[in-house]
């Protein structure tokens, strides 16, 4: 356990092994135990894992936070652990988090690895941009004192059905900040990425689409593609041992 100060809440996280740093950044809803697969996998590194803000043991941040404040709390935390540069791993919203601290800090990022990455925003339809104006106006219906509250409740079990699982998980500031982070579209940081990128990709990812990885390998000056044909949003642990001689393979520098 890391302590925090008054500003900065305080982490918990997984320091263990010696080598070259190696940070893993959970997705949104789970938590550095996550990572388990990785960290007992990939030797000869100095694993680091935390909890990030509003997961596992680590308290949520006290108002809502875009992916620069996750960025920049990362920052933060690997500074207290005394380390200036590091290999970064980062899944789903982790990997979010990780391209806008290597956009950020490059001086900061050795090698990145995106995994089923979060960061790009799609592109919805009119079927998408009803039921979210729907869902908007099924909540404020559900605050409006004026309307019965047979109404009012209705509205809100409706509202509460429309929502996202991870929506409807996720409260106060955490549920504010999940709603920043989703419309970010990181794109533009993309670009300016100047480490060398292994993206790994499930083919069947439901959650970020194979597409989503096609559009940052264009995007990022130094990037490569892995497939895993029958793996999805959790590529990494389903298949853990490719995974991480893949990226063992990778950080070394080696030829693949």
């Amino acid at each position: 356990m890391i302590a925090g100060t008054a500003e900065e809440p305080a982490a918990a996280v997984i320091d263990e092994g010696s080598g070259a740093p190696l940070l893993l950044l959970h997705g949104w809803g789970a938590s550095k135990e996550l990572m388990t697969p990785l960290a007992q996998r990939l030797h000869g590194y100095r694993i680091v894992a935390p909890d990030l803000p509003g997961f596992g043991a680590t308290p949520p941040p006290r108002e809502a936070w875009g992916v620069d404040e996750y960025a920049a709390w990362v920052i933060t935390l690997l500074d207290r652990l005394g380390i200036e540069r590091t290999h970064i791993v980062g899944h789903s919203n982790g990997g979010r988090v990780a391209i806008a601290l290597a956009a950020g800090h490059p001086g900061r990022v050795e090698r990145l690895v995106l995994t089923d990455s979060a960061g790009i925003r799609p592109r919805h339809g009119l079927t998408y941009r009803w039921r979210v104006a729907t869902f908007k106006m099924l909540r404020a219906a559900s605050l409006w004192r004026w309307l019965p509250m047979a109404v009012r409740d209705m509205a809100r079990r409706r509202a509460a059905l429309r929502g996202s699982t991870d929506y409807r998980a996720a409260s106060g500031t955490l549920r504010a900040s999940m709603v920043r982070l989703v419309n970010a579209d990181l794109r533009p940081q993309l670009s300016r990425l100047a480490t060398s990128t292994l993206l790994i990709w499930g083919a069947r990812d439901q959650d970020t689409p194979l597409s989503d990885a096609r559009a940052m390998e264009r995007l990022i000056p130094d990037a490569g593609l892995v497939v895993f044909e029958g793996s999805g949003h959790f590529a990494y642990a389903e298949e853990p041992d490719r995974f991480c001689r893949i990226v063992d393979v990778f950080l070394r520098g080696e030829a693949p």
